[in-house]
């Protein structure tokens, strides 16, 4: 890593993924040379801290990118359209989480584990994946690599954290609501989230998917760099605070087997196995929370087809599905 220091911007800092980019950049020790916050005019004001120090929220605007290096954004689709391309013009590298540019060909769609590669395409701006997509394809790319994917079809359990303080707090209120005998206030989510599952997350599209099941699939074939892979989702958003669970099925072009599986990821960056059925131990979201790994286990064959595999892949959607791969990004930036 560079010995310089980095003037870096975090678009979106009190929201929970800018509130963890924070955090991480000051945990991993990067080289932060100045630091400087942005939110909406609602936040303007506020107080956080970094290493030690309190920084005041700006509200972000047109000439909030001068001097710039890094911008780390994290404040909706439509905030990253009006202001990366200032923040680029400024002369400042851009690492995007929103879904505004992942689907640009000539826009790098970034997991470090996966194609850091790609990163050098870039031409002032790096789009961070979609948190259900990070998780799978950390897992899915050495299997690739090993025997070739040709089909995923997959299932989301998603946490409410995924949508945002807002729905962490209707959950919360939803559970004390119900054990109080009190109305349930439906205000973030259609329907009531508390000891339910919503077998939608975003709005649907005209073939019937929701919009976060078609970021999986088309983000998986770009990052893997195949487009011929067949990807399939179901998204399910469920009352659970922090972590996205998910059941993989894949079939690939040679034969896998699950000893050969086991050993391919247990030696993949950025992934954990814990697969031990006989003291039934596998991933648990509530043990994924606040960990930087990618969790995959109850790994079998799928019996149904010749070549196919099922697992159970977990990870901390804030976390790694968010504000840790960012960072990952913008630590090999400075490393080229």
């Amino acid at each position: 890593m560079s010995s310089k220091m980095y003037s870096v911007a975090v678009v979106g800092a009190t929201g929970a993924v800018g509130n963890e980019m924070v955090s991480i950049l000051e945990e991993r020790k990067f080289p932060v040379r100045e630091i400087r916050l942005f939110a909406s005019e609602r936040s303007e004001g506020k107080m956080l801290e970094f290493d030690g120090k309190g920084i005041t929220v700006k509200k972000i605007d047109s000439n909030s990118f001068e001097g710039v290096d890094i911008a780390l954004f994290s404040a909706g689709a439509s905030r990253s359209k009006e202001f990366a391309p200032m923040a680029v013009r400024s002369g400042a590298i851009v690492v995007d989480n929103s879904s505004a540019f992942r689907m640009i060909p000539e826009i790098p769609l970034v997991v470090p584990e996966v194609n850091p590669h790609t990163i050098v395409r870039h031409k002032g701006i790096i789009a961070n994946p979609n948190c259900s997509t990070i998780q799978m394809v950390v897992v899915l790319k050495p299997i690739h690599d090993a025997v070739r994917i040709k089909r995923v079809v997959v299932s989301t359990y998603q946490s409410v954290s995924g949508t945002g303080k807002r729905a962490i707090d209707e959950l919360s209120q939803q559970v004390r609501a119900l054990f109080n005998c009190r109305e349930i206030k439906c205000q973030v989510y259609p329907h009531q989230i508390a000891f339910n599952c919503l077998p939608q997350i975003d709005t649907f599209e005209d073939n019937h998917y929701t919009k976060e099941e078609m970021k999986m699939v088309n983000e998986t074939r770009k990052i893997l760099e195949d487009d011929t892979i067949g990807v399939t989702a179901t998204a399910v958003r469920v009352p659970v605070f922090y972590g996205h669970s998910e059941s993989v099925n894949i079939e690939t072009e040679k034969k896998l087997t699950v000893n050969e599986a086991r050993e391919l990821l247990s030696n993949a960056p950025g992934v954990k196995m814990i697969d031990n059925i006989d003291v039934l131990e596998y991933p648990l979201a509530i043990n994924a929370a606040g960990r930087d790994e990618v969790f995959v286990g109850r790994i079998r064959e799928d019996e149904s087809i010749e070549k196919g595999l099922n697992l159970w892949i977990v990870a901390d959607n804030i976390r790694k599905g968010a504000a840790l791969n960012a960072i990952q990004i913008a630590e090999i930036l400075i490393g080229l």
